[in-house]
């Protein structure tokens, strides 16, 4: 029962489509059918090229992931299993929120929100591997897929080390590395079509 809780708690607080409702009430704009469709923070400034409103989607959608994993940890105690299982599903439910038909945005600043509130170390290694991928490509999608598969490789393989320094410790590598990689998976999957239409493009070009 406490795993469907928690599974619950995240994806409520994750659906939340941030940028929609800040757009549609402060410009009149559906952002899922302007500027690139996606209902993140990035999206939200190309459109409106206001810095405030990029803060403030960032800041709330950073905050469903951090609320996500405090909550769950009130309700059921340091167990990791129980915040992780929120994260993914805050994550989830934020890329392909139910009230926007499935629509989203990439998943980043909950995951990020959702990290710094469990375990640092996942924060640290995409964020590392994100820089070293964007001095390859100056390409966001680019960066932020490969950093995502090698942060999932580092949650199995590393197991171990990133437990230890995690604020509650997982119960196993599958546990861990398992659930990280899910995570990883779900934000992959928003940004793996923009980054093969840019490259067909550039093809094309």
């Amino acid at each position: 029962m406490n795993y469907l809780i928690s599974l619950t708690i995240g994806y409520l607080i994750g659906s939340f489509p941030t940028a929609f409702i800040i757009l549609r009430k402060s410009h009149g704009l559906d952002i899922t059918q302007t500027g690139s469709g996606n209902v993140g923070a990035l999206n939200s400034y190309r459109v409106t090229k206001s810095k405030r409103i990029f803060l403030l989607v960032l800041i709330i959608d950073f905050l469903k992931g951090f609320l996500s994993v405090i909550l769950t940890i009130l309700l059921f105690g340091q167990e990791f299993i129980y915040p992780m299982l929120s994260i993914t599903a805050a994550v989830f439910s934020h890329c392909y929120s139910p009230w926007l038909k499935l629509k989203g945005g990439k998943g980043l600043a909950t995951a990020t929100g959702g990290s710094i509130g469990l375990s640092i170390p996942i924060f640290v290694i995409w964020i590392f591997m994100w820089s070293v991928f964007f001095q390859f490509r100056k390409d966001i999608n680019f960066a932020s897929v490969y950093a995502s598969i090698m942060t999932a490789i580092f949650s199995v393989f590393g197991f171990s080390t990133m437990n230890r320094f995690s604020y509650f410790h997982a119960r196993s590598n599958f546990e861990f590395g398992f659930l990280v990689s899910v995570v990883m998976l779900i934000i992959i999957s928003k940004h793996i079509s923009p980054l093969k239409e840019r490259l067909i493009k550039n093809k094309i070009n």
